[in-house]
């Protein structure tokens, strides 16, 4: 029987109103319990990858909590710097990331021009090779920080999407793993219709089918697509239109391979994993914009397998459930009543199991989804411990 895998858990939840109880000593703890699991030596290079946001978006990890990291690694004598995609690095100070209030320096993951890349080869549907980010492949040490959340293409952003997709160029993420869902064929072009193209495309409930009537192309958003089946109920089994299941799965298995190649670059024992379950919205941080949290605020989790730290997110999310009021008005199809369906697929649709790309991970020995969670302070035992008596404001200040 294979071991468990060891998860380490930090609930939001406190049993008292005092520091050493809090969240933050919890996220202390779980770092500081990675960095003695690790090897990170003296004059080690740590990329911490992150995603930093785009435009309006603030719900990324807060700068609070990457500076505690990011000291905590540099006592060990190596040298930290966080990366992200060149254009979230540029613009990261409007979110408050910067190399003063993070603590280290703060690079474009595939440098300025987002050409500084290793290939690596693929093969696998209609993908040759993936350009893997030169900062990563120059690293000696990886913390991969994730901020979880919802997903349109896969339904669920962790630790696996932070590197799968934010660990190469654009291009790459953009037109290739983004783009694999097209090996397979959506529509038959000598059944399709202009008419009914556009019929397709005007009454697709979200906007996720286009049409090319000077090529003859219909093409379909796999991100925004929720699978409701009405371009199904308007082709009427003509066959002119088509849903494949496997396209989907396609983008699900095309994470595991991007994940792992970046894996593959770093000594197992030179890497570890962190994801905050905070602000637990419906889409990605890509979007650039606020977003109401579908899942209650749950905690952080730390661990040195990138399967058992998703597995067990993904179930943290289950159990916790759905907020409904705060499900987006303009997604039409959320599943509430099929049992035991994980909330991700109720909002994003059937076919996006968030459990899929793990499970294809898993089968490439990424790490195993079996794990032990150890939680950390938890309210139930600070309740019972003797708090140290209260104070307020009681930093060295200049008063």
């Amino acid at each position: 029987m294979l071991e468990k895998a060891k998860v380490y858990f930090g609930s939001i939840q406190q049993g008292q109103m005092a520091r050493f109880a809090s969240f933050a000593a919890k996220v202390d703890i779980i770092t500081e319990k990675l960095i003695e699991e690790i090897k990170i030596e003296k004059k080690d290079k740590v990329a911490i990858k992150m995603h930093l946001g785009f435009r309006d978006g603030y719900q990324t990890i807060p700068v609070f909590f990457v500076r505690r990291i990011v000291e905590k690694i540099k006592k060990t004598g190596a040298y930290p710097f966080i990366t992200d995609n060149p254009t979230s690095v540029y613009n990261a100070v409007n979110r408050g990331y910067t190399e003063y209030t993070c603590g280290c320096p703060i690079i474009p993951i595939s440098g300025v021009k987002d050409g500084y890349v290793k290939e690596k080869k693929i093969d696998f549907l209609n993908v040759d090779s993936l350009s893997m980010a030169g900062a990563l492949e120059d690293a000696d040490v990886l913390v991969d920080l994730s901020h979880v959340k919802g997903h349109g293409a896969c339904g669920f952003g962790g630790a696996i999407k932070n590197i799968a997709l934010g660990g190469y160029s654009g291009p790459t993420r953009w037109k290739k793993i983004h783009g694999v869902n097209y090996a397979y064929a959506m529509y038959d072009p000598d059944k399709l219709t202009t008419e009914l193209a556009k019929k397709l495309v005007a009454e697709c409930p979200y906007h996720a089918l286009s049409y090319n009537e000077e090529k003859h192309e219909l093409r379909r958003n796999y991100h925004d697509c929720h699978q409701c089946m009405r371009c199904l109920e308007i082709d009427q089994g003509l066959g002119a239109v088509k849903l494949p299941r496997e396209a989907y799965s396609a983008f699900q298995e095309m994470m595991a391979i991007a994940a792992n190649e970046v894996l593959k670059s770093f000594d197992k024992e030179k890497v570890f994993f962190m994801n905050f379950l905070l602000d637990i919205t419906t889409y990605c941080d890509c979007l650039g914009m606020g977003q109401a949290p579908i899942v209650n605020d749950i905690g952080v989790l730390g661990s040195t397998d990138i399967i058992a730290i998703e597995t067990a997110s993904l179930d943290l999310i289950k159990k916790e459930g759905l907020i409904e009021k705060n499900i987006p008005p303009y997604i039409k199809h959320v599943d509430l009543t099929t049992p035991d369906l994980h909330p991700f697929t109720r909002v994003h649709g059937p076919y996006k199991d968030p459990y899929e790309t793990v499970q294809f991970g898993e089968k490439m020995d990424m790490g195993t989804s079996s794990y032990e969670l150890i939680e950390i302070l938890s309210p139930s035992e600070t309740m019972k411990m003797e708090a140290p008596k209260r104070t307020f404001e009681d930093e060295p200040t200049f008063f």
